[in-house]
């Protein structure tokens, strides 16, 4: 099949996969991330199809003629470009989501994608740092591993103490800490709110960083007052900024810090701090989990701090080794002793 078909089939298709987008971002208020890795995987799946079958005059026709065996070729495909099995699970993923819009919405008769088996992976628990390790990286952020340190220590306190994840981190607010209630706004996956408890050790570290963020405002982030508000200060929502107040002088700028500038502090310090060089700020979600469990928290409670629609998705998040299952078994089940 010649490669210039691709583009006048793969058209109609991908109009069904932008409606789909639109779906996703203004009915079920999927982040940015998702969006992205949605938009990539459906596309490379639309082209695909495109090749495969050759023009069609509708995008109804376009994917009617979609078969089972055509998402596994496709699958196919990206084992030998050398993907992993994890990542054509998410390729799977996001077009068996497709397909079941498609059906709902009355594309197409079958849903062709849910007789697709997801690849077997390999089970593994991600190592997580003790709670001791956790205790001395996080009381050891210093200005030989930190550009900002009392930023920086807010930020592993809010990680590992709230147990949030990157994005609902630098998306967090002044007003989303309610220091009354000692608790936090989190804004999670599909636009889903929830408070966690704010901690003292949390609340302490805030209250340090706070201080030295109105004292960086108040100067106009070292000589940009002049172009972002005439050196009277600057004001912005976002409670965790950028090093150098970046953004502010544009309209609308927040200065706000980046995921990817959080994973590379975290990693920095947990590094300087002897741990391994895997370690990211979805590590510190996990052992707030992780920890929560082996010191006795119910796994329902955990759920919800950790903002999980299903159980079984905690479950993943939380490990406990074959020593300490034995012992809750023989303190907890009347025939074990």
């Amino acid at each position: 099949m010649s490669a210039s078909v691709a583009p006048a089939i793969a058209r109609p298709l991908d109009l069904l996969v932008a409606d789909y987008l639109r779906v996703l971002a203004n009915e079920r208020g999927a982040s940015a991330h998702t969006l992205r890795a949605y938009q990539r995987e459906l596309h490379g799946f639309a082209a695909f199809a495109a090749e495969r079958y050759g023009p069609e005059q509708s995008a109804e026709q376009s994917v009617g003629r979609i078969e089972h065996t055509d998402i596994r070729a496709y699958l196919g495909t990206l084992y030998d470009r050398g993907l992993s099995k994890a990542s054509a699970a998410r390729a799977l993923a996001a077009i068996r989501s497709w397909f079941k819009w498609l059906a709902r919405a009355g594309y197409i008769q079958q849903n062709a994608a849910s007789l697709v088996s997801t690849p077997r992976l390999p089970k593994h628990l991600p190592r997580v740092p003790s709670i001791e390790q956790m205790n001395r990286v996080v009381d050891s952020v210093g200005d030989d591993a930190a550009s900002w340190p009392a930023r920086d220590k807010a930020i592993l306190e809010m990680l590992y103490g709230c147990g949030i994840r990157n994005a609902e981190l630098t998306g967090l607010n002044l007003d989303d800490i309610h220091w009354a209630n000692e608790a936090v706004l989190i804004r999670g996956k599909g636009q889903k709110q929830r408070y966690v408890p704010l901690g003292d050790a949390a609340a302490l570290a805030l209250r340090a960083y706070l201080a030295e963020r109105s004292a960086r405002l108040a100067a106009g982030g070292n000589g940009k007052g002049a172009a972002a508000g005439g050196g009277k200060g600057i004001e912005t929502p976002a409670l965790f900024l950028n090093l150098q107040l970046r953004g502010l002088s544009k309209p609308g700028g927040q200065a706000r810090l980046t995921t990817r500038s959080v994973g590379r502090i975290v990693k920095r310090i947990a590094i300087l701090r002897g741990l391994s060089a895997d370690v990211h700020p979805h590590t510190l979600r996990h052992a707030f989990g992780t920890h929560l469990l082996e010191e006795g928290a119910d796994l329902r409670a955990i759920q919800e701090l950790l903002g999980h629609e299903r159980l079984s998705t905690t479950q993943r998040y939380t490990q406990l080794t074959t020593a300490q299952l034995t012992q809750v078994y023989d303190r907890t089940h009347p025939r074990a002793k």
